[in-house]
């Protein structure tokens, strides 16, 4: 049986949580989160305690056993405590500013690159050389980050580019001159 799917799952306090069919509903301190579960996982919430049960064995079934409730875990957690990603910005001339709901970078290229905030995520520049990403959606956030670094990855010579915090950016050595 699938350990991460057996675990049960406790509500915090200031927590609710509504089943509605499929649908689950997570209102917390930071906000609510719905989502469409699939039918065939069954969930139970009995006494503060959220448990999710599979019908078979079926790979699909395990599958989906172990997924599920950590769909689950990650609503819960996101009301109570939200998620973040922190981004950094390397590279000579390579800067960030917000302007109102809009994220300006320089990024080595002859424009600047705008990124509009997305609902739901909130964005904090503390430093020219740093991007804080939060919200409650953990996948939301990892998108919109993932969305952020892709306008300039970093890359391996010179370790330009934007990162996330705890990347590490494997270096490769230049090329050495060629002797005749």
């Amino acid at each position: 049986m699938s350990r991460i799917g057996r675990a049960p799952i406790t509500i915090p306090s200031g927590v609710e949580v509504k089943l509605d069919g499929s649908v689950i509903t997570v209102k917390g301190p930071k906000g609510t989160l719905t989502r469409t579960l699939n039918p065939e996982v069954k969930v139970d919430i009995q006494d503060g305690v959220i448990n999710v049960s599979r019908p078979t064995d079926a790979k699909p079934h395990r599958s989906l056993h172990g997924l599920t409730r950590t769909l689950i875990n990650n609503m819960v957690v996101g009301v109570t405590q939200g998620y973040s990603k922190e981004l950094e910005v390397n590279g000579v001339g390579y800067r960030v500013q917000k302007q109102g709901k809009q994220i300006v970078m320089n990024l080595g290229f002859s424009h600047h690159v705008i990124v509009d905030e997305v609902e739901g995520i909130q964005v904090d520049v503390p430093n020219p050389n740093k991007i804080i990403v939060s919200g409650i959606d953990k996948q939301l956030v990892g998108q919109f980050a993932a969305d952020i670094r892709s306008k300039r990855p970093p890359e391996p010579y010179k370790g330009k580019g934007i990162k996330y915090a705890n990347e590490v950016v494997r270096r490769k050595e230049g090329k050495t001159g060629a002797k005749k």
